[in-house]
C-alpha cells in the first residue's frame, strides 16, 4: 500500500507543527519551504487537516497555523482515516465481472484495517518527542 502525497505531506506537516514549541505558529510558506512542496498543493492539505480539527488556522497579521490539539491525541490512524482514499479495489460490477463471487475485497478491507489498527497505536508525540535528529533535520529553535 502507498499512501497518496496528500497524506504524505499531511502526516509531514503535522510532524513539523508537532516538532514546534506548542505556542509557535507558523506558516503554510514555512511547512512549504520545509518539504519543497508546492504552496497550492499544501495550502489544501492544510485546509483539509483544519477541517478535522488537527490544525488550527488563524486569519490576519498575527494568524498561522499550529496543531489543533496535543501531538499525543492525535493518532496517525485518525489522521490516514481523515486524508487517505481508503478504498484498494473499484468492485463495482461495471468494473470488475467476478464481483459476486470475489473475495479479495474482504481480505484488502482487513488488511487496510489491520493497517489501521497499527497506526492507531502511534501518535504524533511519539514522532516527535526525544528525537534531536529530525529536529536538526528540521531546523527547529
Amino acid at each position: 500500500m502507498q499512501l497518496t502525497s496528500f497524506t504524505d505531506y499531511g502526516l509531514r506537516a503535522l510532524i513539523y507543527m508537532a516538532s514546534l514549541p506548542a505556542e509557535r505558529m507558523t506558516s503554510i510558506s514555512e511547512v512549504t519551504e520545509v518539504y519543497g512542496v508546492s504552496r497550492n498543493h499544501m495550502v489544501k492539505i492544510i485546509n483539509q487537516l483544519s477541517r478535522e480539527g488537527f490544525v488550527t488556522a488563524i486569519r490576519g497579521k498575527n494568524g498561522g497555523i499550529r496543531l489543533g490539539k496535543p501531538a499525543a491525541t492525535i493518532r496517525l490512524g485518525d489522521v490516514v482515516r481523515a486524508l487517505e482514499p481508503l478504498s484498494l479495489v473499484n468492485c463495482k460490477r461495471e468494473f470488475c465481472h467476478i464481483t459476486s463471487a470475489c473475495r479479495l475485497k474482504r481480505v484488502l478491507n482487513q488488511s487496510i484495517q489491520n493497517f489501521l489498527e497499527e497506526l492507531d497505536n502511534h501518535t504524533l508525540a511519539d514522532m516527535v518527542e526525544d528525537n534531536p535528529p529530525l529536529y536538526k533535520l528540521l531546523l527547529v529553535e
